[in-house]
């Protein structure tokens, strides 16, 4: 878990906004599996996760549901758009594109965030989630199949290279 946040970090350090950010989203879901007794995602989970770990720092802009929605739009269409959002789009202004912070702001329909700030948040609330539940038999038992680097190989399928599976 901590190769993907360091992943999604290096990404915004490098202006990679679509990677960090596909990344950040799948996020809730990940969590949400691997603390659940059947080790899977939905979209309850999904809202419970973010509402409990980053939904307060957006002030009754933007909570789990409407993260969720954007998610499915985003990952699975492309789009920032989705039917059931309360907005009509999410927006984000590119952080190097100017000196100035875009975030938590109503456009007309129009939801802006800072891309940067919405990552991070998502990053600080899966530590705060790892205090939690790191410990746990259940997260033991299911982050065994996350998807991770293993650096000298995964035997008995491949050995003396890294291998990330």
């Amino acid at each position: 878990m901590k190769n993907l946040l360091e992943q999604i970090k290096k990404g915004l350090d490098n202006n990679l906004y679509y990677l960090s950010l596909f990344a950040t989203l799948a996020i809730p879901d990940i969590c949400g599996a691997i603390n659940s007794e059947n080790g899977e995602a939905s979209k309850d989970k999904y809202v419970q996760w973010f509402n409990k770990y980053v939904a307060g720092k957006y002030h009754g802009f933007w909570d789990g549901e409407d993260c969720y929605y954007f998610r499915c739009s985003l990952l699975h269409q492309g789009s920032s758009q989705h039917p059931r959002s309360n907005y009509s789009r999410v927006l984000f202004v590119e952080p190097t594109a100017t000196t100035n912070v875009f975030h938590c702001n109503i456009l007309n329909d129009a939801l802006n965030i800072d891309v940067r700030i919405f990552c991070n948040d998502i990053v600080e609330g899966v530590k705060e989630w790892l205090k939690e539940v790191e410990n746990t038999d259940l997260y033991k038992r299911n982050y065994s199949k996350f998807m991770m680097r293993h650096p000298h190989g995964l035997k008995p399928y491949i050995g003396g290279v890294p291998v990330i599976g």
